[in-house]
């Protein structure tokens, strides 16, 4: 978790951007771990005492009535949300993060790329390939366990992304795509270091922590490349930038309503119960509270940077609620 990620022999850049996956080949995930992220024989009773996803995301399951409801339907609702969440991160490697690889490998940005640089986007795009592969293969299972049919094609929050990808002028196309794939790993980092502190089931546990060990380097890496373009962006793209980057972290806290609406309703919960907790976590605040939370890392990435030292993006960021004056 505290390897450098800049490697000090690389002259090609200024000393504080230097760009490698340190280490990548013994490292890496896909090329280090020995988990096979199968179902465990002893699966009933780990659920004794170990979770599907951690409760302490899924804040909805303290309301009363699903309290009262049981520890099954307890289980059922945080399976629930594994499989969605598996089914929305192999979606979003391949379909975003890995695109917004894609544009430092072919030189889509159209600024210098280090030749280390581009060695790293590729060993991140592999990376990345296999995280879809284990979160796939995993929510499979669980699936299959509880015969959960509910998996929406594309999820609520790959659907707002393309959305904002899709009205970026094509000027500023590839570097739209770059910017929304940096923000979602330093986000994906931080949301993977709060559920691995849980206890879960051992096979969910293992995939988690090896996804967390690769995205750890990956935050770093998406941190140090954003600074080296930001240094290169005129003044309008910097004004989109800017704009692009806040819509981005607000589509990354949103609710998928519909979805949880209807992972309730599998569950059997009353419609009443539904409307109260969907009320709550759609809220402004709601979303705004989650927003601070979670993308701390990508906020200091861009303070690191120098995108507030502008007034105009200090002003942006904090109107929206998500930086203090």
């Amino acid at each position: 978790m505290t390897d450098p990620i800049i490697d000090s022999q690389d002259r090609s850049v200024p000393q504080a951007l230097r760009f490698t996956l340190v280490d990548w080949n013994t490292r890496a995930s896909v090329r280090s771990s020995e988990h096979d992220y199968l179902l465990p024989p002893d699966l009933e009773q780990q659920l004794e005492t170990r979770h599907w996803f951690p409760p302490g995301f899924l804040t909805y399951l303290t309301h009363p009535a699903i309290e009262a409801a049981g520890k099954a339907v307890v289980h059922r609702l945080s399976a629930n949300h594994l499989v969605y969440f598996l089914d929305y991160t192999t979606v979003l490697e391949h379909r975003i993060v890995n695109r917004s690889v894609e544009t430092i490998i072919h030189g889509e940005l159209k600024v210098n790329i280090p030749s280390r640089m581009k060695t790293a986007a590729l060993q991140l795009y592999t990376d990345e390939g296999y995280h879809a592969l284990f979160s796939n293969s995993l929510a499979e299972q669980v699936a299959e366990v509880y015969g959960i049919s509910l998996r929406p094609v594309m999820p609520h929050r790959i659907t707002r992304l393309s959305t904002l990808l899709d009205r970026a002028p094509e000027e500023h196309r590839a570097l739209a795509w770059f910017l929304v794939g940096f923000v979602s790993e330093t986000i994906i980092a931080k949301e993977l270091l709060e559920v691995c502190r849980d206890t879960l089931v051992s096979s969910v546990q293992a995939m988690l922590r090896d996804h967390l060990a690769d995205e750890a380097r990956h935050s770093r890496y998406f941190s140090e490349v954003f600074h080296y373009l930001w240094l290169t962006l005129n003044s309008r793209q910097r004004t989109f930038a800017a704009r692009l980057l806040l819509d981005s972290i607000r589509v990354f806290f949103e609710a998928d309503e519909r979805w949880l609406r209807e992972s309730l309703h599998s569950a059997g919960v009353d419609g009443t119960v539904v409307t109260e907790i969907l009320g709550e976590l759609a809220s402004r605040q709601a979303t705004l509270q989650r927003a601070r939370s979670g993308a701390g890392a990508t906020l200091q990435a861009l303070k690191k940077a120098g995108v507030f030292d502008l007034p105009y993006n200090r002003q942006l960021f904090m109107k929206a609620g998500l930086i203090d004056g």
